[in-house]
């Protein structure tokens, strides 16, 4: 026999070896993990669209000068008060209670934002989502790529989410930077008259800017919901802002009083609780229930609109 026909023979022999079990666990082998590939892709896809969106968002001027003056804002609060304070005359109310401890002035912030301004920053992120791209001529490309509809929509209002957090955390830290630079810092005096120390009321604030943030994501869905019904961004932002108004003339009728507790900004203000004491946790649970609603409520408009929709731009 010639050694070709030995070589052929001993190849043969070695395939002939193989084990039948062998090959065909190579072969599950391929297909798990092509299994958890398949299933790895989709979800690092999300956090790649996330994070590019989350990028857009915040390198677009737009967004970053709303930020700045939401951070101007309690600057101009604290002199005031400081000017009001150092003259001596004024000093009651929440004048005073600022004056006599820098954390007060995160609190009267919030008072001041949470109705208007803090609604607007967030609406002009939220309402520009799908309108924004739809206007653009970008929306139907974002849907060419294999993200589908639903991933989009979640990483909308991930993102708008995401910037409802950042509104809240940049209004706090500037007022407790100002806060502290203008007032004295020491034991926090709350609403209810008890005293506590300024680390716990460091903990109040932490909670604060919890509870207010969720009330912007929710607040955000309503603007996506919006958003997900018109080519032109500033119909939705628009639209979300005249229900925030709305709902403000509706709580000032006495007659609505039934109908209060079910406006979206009546739960806005309810930051408050942290400064009872004990902390009225009932009032927050109450208030974060409520937000969780609307995100509910709004957020199945949004995917029953948009996983419908014709796109034509």
């Amino acid at each position: 026999m010639s050694t070709a026909e030995n070589g052929g023979s001993a190849g043969t022999f070695t395939l002939d070896r193989r084990s039948p079990g062998s090959a065909a666990g190579t072969a599950d082998g391929g297909r798990t993990a092509g299994a958890v590939a398949g299933v790895g892709r989709p979800v690092a896809a999300f956090w790649r669209l996330l994070a590019s969106e989350l990028g857009l968002t915040f390198r677009r001027p737009r967004n970053l000068v709303i930020l700045g003056v939401l951070a101007l804002v309690p600057v101009i609060v604290g002199i005031t008060l400081r000017a009001v304070g150092g003259s001596g005359e004024g000093m009651d109310g929440i004048v005073q209670d600022v004056a006599g401890n820098s954390l007060m002035l995160t609190f009267l912030s919030f008072s001041f934002l949470v109705l208007l301004m803090m609604p607007v920053a967030v609406s002009v992120v939220a309402g520009d989502s799908i309108a924004g791209e739809a206007g653009a001529g970008t929306l139907r490309y974002l849907l060419a790529a294999p993200a589908g509809r639903t991933r989009l929509l979640a990483v909308k209002f991930l993102n708008a989410v995401v910037y409802s957090y950042a509104v809240t955390a940049v209004v706090a830290l500037s007022a407790l930077v100002t806060g502290l630079l203008l007032f004295p810092a020491g034991p926090v005096t709350l609403l209810s008259g008890t005293t506590v120390t300024m680390t716990e009321g460091l903990l109040r604030i932490v909670v604060c800017v919890g509870y207010v943030g969720a009330g912007m994501a929710a607040l955000a869905a309503i603007a996506l919901a919006l958003s997900t019904f018109t080519e032109v961004s500033i119909g939705a932002i628009a639209g979300t802002i005249v229900l925030v108004i709305v709902s403000q003339v509706l709580r000032a009728i006495p007659d609505l009083n039934a109908v209060t507790p079910y406006l979206l900004p009546t739960r806005f203000t309810d930051f408050d609780a942290v400064l009872r004491s004990p902390i009225d946790v009932a009032a927050l649970r109450d208030g974060l229930l409520a937000f969780g609603a609307y995100i509910l409520l709004f957020g199945s408009i949004a995917w029953a609109r948009f996983s419908g929709k014709d796109i034509t731009s």
